[in-house]
């Protein structure tokens, strides 16, 4: 099936080809978006038959482009299409079973209701808790460099540890975080990560919609299964218990210790906040299954004219939630078509044009990574076995859920993060009559949630490109309800999915933007850098000699 599914791919490609390679398709978009969100497809959750078929799609559509197989190197010194990512899959057996003993009563926990707890993915078949007392501590941040500790002295080790979403100054308090633009010490990934650094037992973060950027219902979803890296040492990576608590649960926690989540919230604001031992503990008791799976990068490479040593990243996450419980409608398939079946339409359709095109001096790689949704697990792999090597990586360029309502004035990237590849988007925009506007939600943290940050992190200069919020049909007051709606009713949730009324005209001017951008790279001697004062920048100029 997957090599009829290939040719499939590959005869409607070669069908729609046009004469200028530049004349990027509506239809085509459309087609690759469309087929890739169709039920079909399963979600494309890793190691699930959905991903087998993603797979084959787009191996086929990059082979029909002319593009070279660009993954794992083969016993005969050939490449692969792919490039396996080796994963640890957990899984539970069955819902958790999980109490709170507030106030001297012992209160079921309706998993993913009242709290969302993650498959464990600390090397546990079971995990049993009794009796473990939980431990606010504020925002769950130690920054040194900024005068902050939220944990001072307290020892959390063997405890559950209860935090807040975002950043301490997100609602104007005392901390140097950058006010409403989340830095890493907002993310929940990072309150996860400082849990295991310092021995807890668990960790649960309270859920607010505003700071978290989104509504219960995507915390609530995919908690059986979680994926991660194979680690050595993977109790030393993860409490035993990780997991969300909605802000209801809170509420009724703080109110049995005396006083109000507002009044704790307010304290947890200033620099002389002390952690607050909450007078509650948990029972939990989680069964889980174990092993390993070797989800998938697909990637394709045009080989440089003149200097293929030296490459230019396309990205996008291929991968969606998979299968899961039925909605209010019995819609069991997250389809994933803005998320992001519409970044990896945008590749093929990019990738089209420079194969047609002839490519550039410097090799163009398209990326299409797996398991992001499960923690840019994908790329963070790609980042520690990098196919080409990193040093000679001109730049990233990631798509994740770009626009489908229409041309924009404007442009914007995920965070505020500057550097030398920005000025070179805002140059070329300009040339097309579109303007820069910074993140109009830097709240959200945006610039850790996509898989350019994997990249940044090893110092490439990367951007998570964005189309715009000021719509030229609507504006940006139009522009808001969409972003909102979409945020509220379709993120992670089985309703996002194709629709006829979508208007890709706009998805043709990024893809127009974004070409212009990279055949300016692949044709010079350009090495974008990260901006003075950038925390990535060290990094970047550590490797400076590889590209004299």
């Amino acid at each position: 099936m997957t090599r009829l599914l290939a040719a499939a791919s590959a005869l409607i490609l070669t069908a729609l080809l046009p004469a200028s390679a530049q004349d990027f398709s509506v239809e085509r978009l459309d087609q690759h978006i469309r087929t890739l969100s169709d039920d079909w497809f399963e979600g494309r959750a890793p190691g699930t038959p959905g991903e087998n078929k993603t797979v084959a799609y787009l191996s086929g559509a990059f082979a029909s482009l002319g593009l070279q197989p660009g993954g794992d190197l083969r016993s005969d010194g050939s490449r692969a299409w792919t490039q396996d990512v080796i994963l640890n899959r957990s899984t539970l057996i069955e819902d958790p079973v999980l109490f709170l003993n507030i106030g001297g009563k012992r209160v079921a926990m309706v998993q993913d209701q009242d709290l969302a707890v993650r498959s464990p993915v600390n090397g546990m078949a079971e995990v049993k808790l009794e009796d473990v007392p939980l431990i606010f501590v504020g925002y769950g941040t130690h920054a040194p460099e900024r005068d902050w500790s939220d944990f001072k002295n307290m020892d959390v080790a063997g405890k559950v540890i209860v935090a807040l979403v975002n950043d301490p100054d997100f609602e104007g308090g005392e901390g140097d975080f950058g006010g409403e633009a989340m830095t890493y010490y907002g993310r929940w990934t990072y309150k996860y990560e400082e849990a295991a650094r310092r021995g807890a037992a668990g960790v649960l973060v309270i859920h607010e919609t505003q700071p978290a950027s989104y509504p219960w219902g995507v915390i609530a979803n995919g908690n059986n299964v979680t994926l991660d890296i194979v680690r050595r040492d993977p109790a030393a990576a993860h409490s035993a218990l990780q997991g969300w608590m909605h802000v209801d649960i809170a509420s009724r926690i703080f109110e049995a210790a005396g006083t109000t989540y507002e009044e704790a919230k307010a304290k947890a604001q200033r620099r002389d906040f002390q952690p607050m031992d909450l007078g509650a503990t948990l029972d939990a008791a989680l069964l889980t299954r174990s092993d390993e799976i070797a989800a998938k990068n697909v990637v394709g490479i045009l080989p440089g004219t003149e200097r293929p040593d030296e490459h230019i990243l396309f990205t996008g996450h291929h991968d969606h939630l998979g299968i899961g419980e039925p909605d209010e409608t019995g819609d069991t398939i997250y389809n994933g078509a803005i998320d992001n079946a519409t970044g990896i339409a945008f590749m093929i359709e990019m990738g089209r044009a420079f194969a047609q095109g002839g490519g550039t001096e410097r090799s163009l790689v398209f990326l299409a990574v797996g398991a992001e949704e499960s923690g840019l697990l994908g790329a963070k792999y790609y980042a520690a076995n990098p196919l080409y090597p990193l040093e000679t990586t001109v730049a990233v360029i990631n798509t994740d859920a770009p626009g489908v309502r229409g041309p924009t004035r404007d442009f914007s990237i995920s965070g505020s993060a500057k550097l030398g590849l920005l000025d070179i988007m805002i140059e070329e925009a300009a040339k097309r009559e579109r303007r820069y506007s910074p993140d109009p939600n830097p709240a959200a943290g945006s610039f850790f949630r996509s898989d350019h940050f994997a990249f940044a992190q090893v110092g490439v200069p990367a951007v998570s490109f964005r189309s715009g919020s000021d719509l030229v049909d609507g504006g940006t007051e139009r522009a808001a309800k969409i972003s909102a709606a979409y945020a509220a009713e379709d993120y992670h949730q089985q309703s996002d999915e194709w629709s006829p009324d979508w208007d890709l005209k706009g998805l043709v001017r990024d893809a127009q933007l974004i070409h212009a951008v990279a055949e300016r790279l692949g044709n010079s001697k350009e090495w974008p850098n990260w901006a003075e004062g950038s925390e990535f920048k060290a990094l970047r100029d550590a490797s400076a000699e590889a590209r004299d």
